[in-house]
């Protein structure tokens, strides 16, 4: 028997893979909710599958996404970065990184760690939404642009609500499955 997914999930192994695996699970590890925050904004303007692509090579261009080595980045490094072909070359959104990277180990400071600061935006629980075709899911949520606006005010760069609700989408804040989808109850 076919599993039935989300149709976002059915157009190539690596968009099955991560929607099978990953998406939508409840995430807490300060580093790979670091992670997220930096593919998310990396993926502005592109589709999601590229950066699944190289993701691999995002993960060893940035350290394995250690906040603390990305924050010491300086201009040489960000020069070397630019010049990767494995990696998405954009310098406002590997300068963003850098940048992010420092105000998120502002927030593990101020706050204990990220977790406890990010997942306050949906009450510390996942939110569980009941969508039944791709385009009821919006593109935002209140949360999400609370979210956008708290990480703004912190310093953080392409966090617009948009790419927000992309993060909590991907680290189960927010339980997108569609309800036919196998993963729905899964994850709940």
């Amino acid at each position: 028997m076919t599993k039935k997914r989300c149709p976002w999930a059915e157009g190539d192994s690596l968009s099955r893979a991560y929607h099978d695996e990953e998406w939508g699970v409840p995430l807490h590890d300060d580093i790979k909710l670091f992670e997220f925050l930096i593919l998310e904004g990396m993926q502005a303007g592109l589709s999601w599958v590229i950066i699944l692509k190289k993701r691999d090579s995002l993960r060893r261009a940035f350290d394995n996404f250690a906040p603390e080595r990305v924050a010491a980045y300086d201009r040489p490094k960000e020069e070397e970065l630019l010049r990767d072909k494995g990696i998405i070359r954009n310098r406002r959104k590997i300068q963003a990184a850098v940048s992010n990277a420092k105000s998120f180990l502002d927030i593990r400071r101020g706050y204990g760690s990220f977790d406890a600061f990010i997942w306050s935006f949906v009450g510390r629980k996942p939110k569980r939404n009941s969508w039944k075709r791709l385009k009821d899911i919006p593109a935002a949520s209140p949360e999400s642009e609370a979210m956008s606006l708290s990480l703004k005010k912190h310093g953080f760069k392409f966090v617009g609500p948009t790419i927000c609700y992309a993060f909590m989408q991907a680290v189960g804040m927010v339980n997108d499955h569609l309800v036919d989808c196998f993963r729905y109850d899964e994850i709940s």
